[in-house]
């Protein structure tokens, strides 16, 4: 008990177990293969409706409401006690441009040009790439032919550091995490095609083959006509 009331709720007393991000996608329907027939719209909905709902709390309005305009290119750090609520930095759908599901509510998933969404994990006080935006890029695996292009937004694939650190859900209650979109616009279709993304940036780790979540994450996109 004693021991119990020396620990603070708000940062855990050691964090070495994950020290470095892992990262996964949305959306995640029962697994990491993406597939879908443009001619069918059954099979995609799903895919757009877990956009969708994910992307309900990045809504422009909402965060303009909840969350304030930060510096890009700057960690946004907050003094004060651990217990003291953090402000948040506004992400909005909007940055994700062509994958945001405003000026094309499916996503591209109507046209087999699939956006997906790569997030990484929070960890409380880590502060990524050591003063130089994480960036994001994609590769397929096998065949180079069938994958063309990929757009990412926002600019480049980054995640800017104003979003960084993390104070934890006690205090920064209206933290959203920052996002990539990887806009899929030239993929070969009726194939299985495997694609790995990486998270690129100093002290990044994902190369790791016993763990293929750290730093990267692997899934599958098969799109029919």
């Amino acid at each position: 008990y004693v021991m119990l009331l020396m620990l603070s709720p708000y940062t855990p007393r050691f964090q070495s177990r994950v020290s470095l991000p892992g990262v996964m996608i949305r959306p995640y329907l029962n697994g990491f293969t993406i597939a879908f027939n443009v001619s069918q719209p059954n099979t995609w909905q799903p895919y757009v409706d877990s956009m969708h709902h994910f992307l309900a709390a990045y809504d422009d309005k909402v965060q303009e409401e909840k969350n304030i305009e930060c510096v890009p290119g700057q960690y946004f750090i907050q003094g004060g006690n651990d217990s003291e609520e953090k402000k948040a930095c506004q992400f909005k759908r909007s940055l994700l441009q062509n994958c945001s599901g405003i000026e094309d509510p499916t996503f591209g998933y109507s046209k087999g040009q699939p956006c997906i969404l790569l997030k990484m994990n929070r960890i409380i006080g880590y502060r990524p790439g050591a003063g130089v935006p994480v960036n994001v890029d994609c590769k397929v695996q096998g065949n180079e032919s069938h994958l063309r292009s990929v757009d990412f937004y926002p600019g480049n694939g980054t995640f800017d550091l104003m979003y960084y650190p993390y104070y934890g859900k006690f205090t920064h209650v209206n933290y959203t995490s920052p996002l990539v979109a990887m806009h899929f616009t030239d993929v070969q279709k009726n194939y299985l095609v495997p694609i790995q993304c990486h998270l690129n940036g100093k002290g990044i780790i994902n190369d790791l083959n016993s763990d293929c979540f750290l730093g990267r994450i692997i899934f599958t996109l098969s799109i029919g006509k």
